[in-house]
């Protein structure tokens, strides 16, 4: 019984950090907030290769978002999300996790259980793949 509330949970959060992710991945269509990132990428943290990184890293938002909303290669989208915000955590901040970096380590953490738990309920996984433990 609790298995089925357990499950519909974490569709849930997978559905709402996948549109969390896909809000920020849209920022790759606005030009000023991409000349933003170059910027910062640029004059502030010192790296090169700033807008490969700025179009790479929100394209991977995106794309792991709209894989998370489906539910279509959840494990796929969730490394892909552990990856980037694991990127942002330690390479672009200083590892903080506990004050500066929080927020995007958070979302590594939900990326952890996406992939240790899978598509499940309410995925195109589920229905593609038929499932039948669920």
């Amino acid at each position: 019984m609790f298995q089925r509330w357990t499950d519909n949970a974490i569709a849930v959060t997978r559905i709402i950090v996948g549109a969390f992710m896909i809000y920020h991945g849209a920022e790759i269509f606005s030009q000023e907030k991409m000349d933003g990132y170059e910027k910062f990428l640029t004059n502030d943290i010192k790296m090169g290769n700033a807008v490969m990184l700025s179009y790479m890293g929100k394209a991977s938002e995106l794309l792991a978002g709209t894989l998370l909303v489906t539910g279509l290669f959840t494990r796929a989208g969730a490394v892909l999300m552990a990856g980037t915000m694991s990127f942002i955590t330690f390479f672009i901040g200083s590892g903080r996790v506990y004050m500066e970096e929080q927020h995007p380590f958070m979302f590594v953490l939900f990326a952890l259980i996406f992939f240790f738990d899978g598509g499940k309920r309410w995925s195109l996984d589920n229905l593609l793949f038929k499932k039948n433990d669920q």
